[in-house]
């Protein structure tokens, strides 16, 4: 059974999963899932066409699926889709997608978003993401497994940033993050392999060893971006990480920090 404060309104056609807690004042409109054991603090508002999974947990104030930032949005019934997981802590605003692009937002599972983070319509946020008080994406954003932004990190729109890497505090990113590696700055520059992360999290030291011989050849190595690109697939193709690497930058639109 849910236990719903007395206080909440909540949509009859919403549909509340087990064991759920939605606390006093909250807000849930009707095109509203929300899987089992999900905990909804006080005073949140949740609107139409959001989907939320299992065990997440979303403090108080924060503004979930509200309609996109976008000045060509005409009401289309665009989506708002949340994995498992996920800790959404105060004032954090998703919104939801717009009909001239995926058609959603879309978040992962075990992501923490501390408060005041933004997440603006269409981005895509893979999973175990880390994002600081006040990061915030513009608008078609993705974010790799694993990636940490810093606080007030800004992301420009249709960038894309890669998995394992690790944004400074105050970071301002107009072009595409690489994978793995540490960007700071305003604009944004690289700075290395984000080695302690990657150790955190059991990469092997042959890995970052071949990573960081990736990270030379792109930025130390005055090689045009296609030359470096080649050089880092024929490093070791059995290497998962370094493929991934050459595949961000292959598939680079915006170009990458430099």
């Amino acid at each position: 059974m849910a236990e719903i404060h007395e206080t909440a309104i909540i949509d009859p056609s919403a549909k509340i999963g087990s064991n759920v807690v939605v606390g006093p004042y909250t807000i849930i409109e009707g095109d509203v899932s929300i899987d089992d054991g999900c905990w909804i603090g006080p005073h949140v508002v949740i609107r139409n066409h959001t989907s939320i999974g299992k065990n997440n947990r979303i403090f108080q104030f924060a503004s979930i699926g509200e309609e996109p930032q976008y000045q060509g949005y005409a009401g289309e019934p665009t989506r708002l889709e949340i994995g498992d997981r996920n800790i959404i802590r105060e004032y954090c605003t998703l919104s939801r997608g717009t009909a001239g692009h995926t058609g959603a937002t879309e978040i992962g599972n075990d992501n923490f978003l501390m408060a005041y983070v933004h997440i603006a319509h269409d981005c895509i946020l893979g999973s175990n993401t880390i994002f600081a008080n006040g990061a915030s994406l513009a608008g078609h954003v993705e974010v790799g497994d694993y990636a940490i932004m810093g606080g007030f990190s800004l992301v420009h729109q249709f960038c894309k940033v890669g998995d394992h890497c690790i944004t400074g505090i105050g970071a301002i990113c107009f072009q595409d993050i690489p994978p793995y590696i540490v960007a700071a700055g305003n604009s944004a520059k690289p700075f290395g392999i984000n080695t302690k992360g990657l150790r955190r999290r059991s990469f092997s030291e042959d890995t970052i060893s071949l990573l960081k011989s990736s990270y030379r050849l792109l930025y130390r190595s005055n090689l045009n971006l296609q030359t470096a690109i080649e050089q880092i697939q024929e490093l070791d193709p059995r290497c998962a990480e370094t493929t991934n690497f050459a595949s961000f930058l292959d598939r680079s639109e915006r170009g990458i920090i430099r």
